[in-house]
This record gives structure tokens, sequence and C-alpha cells, in this order.
């Protein structure tokens, strides 16, 4: 009767468990993160431009961006960091990145988005500040390696 108790527990457990992952369960532990500094100038259509830094392996690679932008209106800068999946070689990083799905959303209202780029890297990127929204531009969003 005992052991009858655990093990439905245990299921119990592991129903819950599944039943609270967030969706992104298929993707495998993160191969590197990345954090940037981005300036945005919008006004309808926005310009953007930024620098970042990948952490693969142990060691920092340094990249410049372009295309992500932050709300309609203005002038800001942003302070975003994520991780990055499906990553062989940094230089795999370099890249046109487009949207894969909806827009992200963790605690506290900070919102971020999903890309992938046409090696296959894909980036989960949120955004430091509370309440900003990224979006990709409608030309997609650039890495280049330094």
């Amino acid at each position: 009767m005992r052991s009858k108790r655990i093990l439905l527990s245990l299921a119990l457990v592991g129903l819950l468990l599944a039943a609270a992952s967030n969706g992104n369960a298929a993707l495998p532990y993160p191969a590197g993160t990345v954090s940037i500094e981005l300036t945005s100038v919008a006004a309808g259509v926005g310009a953007s431009w930024g620098s970042g830094v990948l952490r693969y392996q142990g060691n920092t690679y340094h990249f410049k961006v372009s295309g992500l932008t932050v709300g309609d209106v203005g002038f800001s800068t942003v302070s975003a960091v994520g991780n990055v999946y499906y990553l062989n070689k940094p230089s795999d990083l370099a890249g046109n990145y487009a949207a894969v799905g909806a827009s992200l959303t963790v605690g506290g209202g900070a919102g971020g988005v999903s890309m992938r780029n046409q090696k296959g890297v894909q980036i989960e990127l949120y955004s430091v500040q509370q309440g900003l929204q990224l979006t990709i531009g409608p030309q997609g969003f650039k890495i280049e390696m330094r």
C-alpha cells in the first residue's frame, strides 16, 4: 500500500512538472550567453545599432548588432541578455536573424524575442529594463563578429 502511494505521488509530481513547463522544454542546455547594449532612434521607422559579447566555452567574443528595435518613438538605450542554442563555433553566431514564434515575456514584465539565423543558431533575448519590449525590425536582426 505504501509503495503504491509513493509511485502515485511521483507520477503526480511528474505530471505537475510537465504541465508547468514553459513550452521551451525542447531547447537544449544553452551553448552560451550574450549581452547586448543597443541604441535605437525611432519615429515610425527606426534605426538601431549596438554591440554585444558572446560568452562561449569560457571565452568572450565581441560582435556588433543592427535591426533590433525598442518601442516606436524617440531615442533609447537598452541592455539585453540571453541564451544561445545550437551554436557549434563562435563564428556561427554571425548572420541574419528572423523571429521564431511570438514575443517572450518573463516575470516583472521584461519583454524579449526568440530568433534564429540561417545556420540554425537560436537566441532567446530579454531586455534588462522592466517594461521594454524588444522587437525585430522588418529587415531582421543582424550580427557581425568583430
